[in-house]
């Protein structure tokens, strides 16, 4: 098996748990791609994809993944298992947090992939809104990070998330 994650990281924290992600996992089974550097082409090349998104400002895409936001519609991800995982400032942005991840995840929701990863843990967070939620309003649509305001769960969540995804995506083959 083998994963592609793709992530666009500004201020480098995006592309710190990209690579705790790839440690987690292995790095011969995750190869990771700064979507700033990479087509998001190469996705098409993955059965397996990680998706890793921040939410800048008030409820801003990340500046790499707002330039290459267009180029998504036209990756064929249809047929694959996808999780995405999102970085936010619930403190500071707490109107708009992780709405980037469920903006990411509604753009790639109507091409037929399978999500894998919600994440239900929104009890331990404290927002006022997010796009990130499920209808139900019980998960985000992927694993939520902040290192703003709880960077001494994050690396518990990512260990418990990994575990998660790659226990959904065994069961689903």
């Amino acid at each position: 098996m083998q994963i592609g994650l793709f992530y666009g990281s500004t201020t480098c924290y995006t592309e710190m748990a990209a690579e705790k992600i790839q440690q987690i996992i292995g790095e011969d089974t995750v190869t990771l791609f700064n979507i700033k550097d990479e087509p998001l082409s190469k996705a098409e090349q993955f059965d397996f994809i990680i998706f890793g998104i921040s939410t800048w400002d008030f409820g801003e895409l990340q500046e790499d993944w707002e330039s290459h936001w267009d180029d998504i519609d036209s990756v064929n991800l249809s047929g694959k298992t996808i999780a995405l995982f999102g970085m936010g400032d619930q403190q500071g942005y707490g109107q708009w947090f992780q709405d980037a991840l469920g903006m990411l995840h509604d753009k790639i929701a109507p091409q037929s992939v399978t999500f894998l990863g919600y994440w239900p843990n929104t009890a331990d967070y404290e927002f006022e809104a997010s796009k990130a939620l499920t209808e139900d309003k019980r998960h985000f649509v992927g694993l939520a990070l902040d290192e703003d305001s709880q960077y001494d769960k994050s690396d518990e969540r990512i260990a418990t998330w990994i575990e998660q995804i790659m226990t959904e995506y065994s069961e689903q083959l």
